[in-house]
């Protein structure tokens, strides 16, 4: 193997865990808590303490990600889609998302983060 097969195999690996993660996680989240998630992260912001500062900077680094996704395919109704799911749902879907990238791509990262420009 060479050293880009190995690190887009670390890629891969490390998006399939952080994916399989983070689904066992909220499975058990909405097991004991419920669906509430934008109940909570909006008191958690409003309350100015650490949890509020953490969910405000991830849900910055959510936004950033739909953008990235919608601009990378040049703001496409089926771009827009994606954006808003995967800015909600997070890694569980950002994740299988940039694996199909990698793949279709071929692991060429200008591909991957430019698309089609």
């Amino acid at each position: 193997m060479n050293s880009s097969s190995n690190k887009q195999t670390l890629l891969v690996s490390l998006l399939t865990i952080q994916t399989f993660a983070l689904l066992v996680y909220t499975i058990y989240a909405v097991n004991n808590e419920g669906w509430n998630l934008f109940q909570i992260l909006t008191e958690n912001i409003s309350s100015f303490n650490w949890n509020g500062q953490f969910n405000l900077d991830f849900s910055c680094y959510l936004t950033l990600s739909g953008l990235w996704i919608m601009w990378r395919n040049k703001f496409t109704p089926s771009s827009i889609f994606i954006a808003i799911v995967a800015t909600i749902i997070g890694i569980m879907f950002f994740a299988p998302y940039l694996l199909y990238v990698v793949t279709a791509e071929q692991g060429d990262l200008k591909k991957v983060l430019c698309g089609n420009r």
